[in-house]
């Protein structure tokens, strides 16, 4: 068997935001939330993943996946694969006109339900170890003010374990996202967890139509594309930047031996100086203080 990648927005659309994805979905939140009977999230609705503008002037934007859950909480899902500038502030601009599109003049702001932005990355994107982030709007002393909006980062090359050190649900989910592709079979510590190996059957690329295989490869070959962008633009920067530190050294040397030439001529020309002021009897002494020479210099010339 072969596996689509899970990590292209094509493939993360249709493995978690498809009409059959319920349980998928349920599974991965579940996990990533850190949510344990009695508290897991017991059902979700996914929704269309058109966001429409709130406001007049904002702007229309589409994420991966978006869903409620019994309690009314909201959720945005998305996976990206290539940093892009402003993209922080993209996923908190999402996050914002999501909580603040519930509601319409007037209403009532009780009505207002959590919301939740989960992002995956196939990059990094803070220093610390640890493969999930969670962000809430707290004070300088670390009191959260508001639960109302959270953002949650999930940065898929921090897992690093193999399928032998899976330990939980969490674990096996990132597995998946990060090695599905290079398998040609269902892990059987995978097949275990009935979602998974429901989310297995769906990347499944035999059971993809002609079209669907198209728009993968298509995908696969744009964040190709990005990366390889990327990597170009980073090394054209390196490029000029040792050109304009080559120039930047030449031009300091340059400037660097200029000053020593004159600093060594204007010391022959005191040296010369001390011999005419000896030749008339002035003691060393004076031809120190005169002339900013050391004793040891004067005292070479006599």
């Amino acid at each position: 068997m072969q596996f689509i990648n899970p990590t292209t927005d094509f493939a993360f659309k249709k493995i978690f935001g498809s009409p059959e994805s319920t349980d998928i979905l349920l599974s991965f939140l579940n996990a990533v939330l850190g949510f344990e009977s009695p508290y897991r999230i017991q059902s979700v609705v996914i929704q269309d993943s058109y966001i429409p503008p709130v406001f007049k002037g904002m702007k229309d934007s589409f994420v991966d996946v978006r869903a409620t859950d019994e309690l009314g909480k909201q959720y945005i899902i998305e996976m990206q694969v290539c940093a892009v500038m402003s993209f922080e502030q993209r996923v908190l601009y999402n996050a914002c006109k999501k909580y603040a599109g519930q509601i319409k003049k007037g209403d009532d702001y009780r009505l207002l339900n959590d919301v939740i932005a989960l992002t995956v990355t196939d990059f990094l994107m803070f220093d610390h170890v640890e493969t999930v982030s969670k962000f809430k709007l707290r004070d300088q002393d670390g009191r959260v003010y508001s639960d109302d909006v959270e953002l949650i980062f999930v940065e898929l090359p921090k897992f690093k374990k193999s399928e032998a050190e899976l330990v939980n649900l969490f674990d096996k989910w990132c597995y998946f996202l990060r090695h599905a592709q290079n398998c040609d079979h269902v892990p059987e510590i995978l097949a275990r967890e009935a979602a998974i190996d429901h989310a297995f059957s769906i990347a499944n690329r035999a059971q993809l139509s002609e079209k669907e295989q198209e728009m993968q490869e298509r995908r696969e070959m744009y964040i190709q594309d990005q990366r390889g962008a990327i990597e170009k633009a980073l090394l054209d920067g390196e490029t000029r930047g040792m050109e304009k530190g080559i120039e930047l050294g030449l031009e300091k040397g340059k400037e660097q031996g200029r000053q020593e030439g004159e600093a060594i001529g204007a010391h022959k020309k005191a040296l010369d100086a001390a011999k005419n002021l000896k030749s008339l009897g002035l003691s060393n002494e004076q031809i120190c203080t005169a002339l900013g020479l050391s004793m040891d210099e004067v005292m070479k010339l006599t």
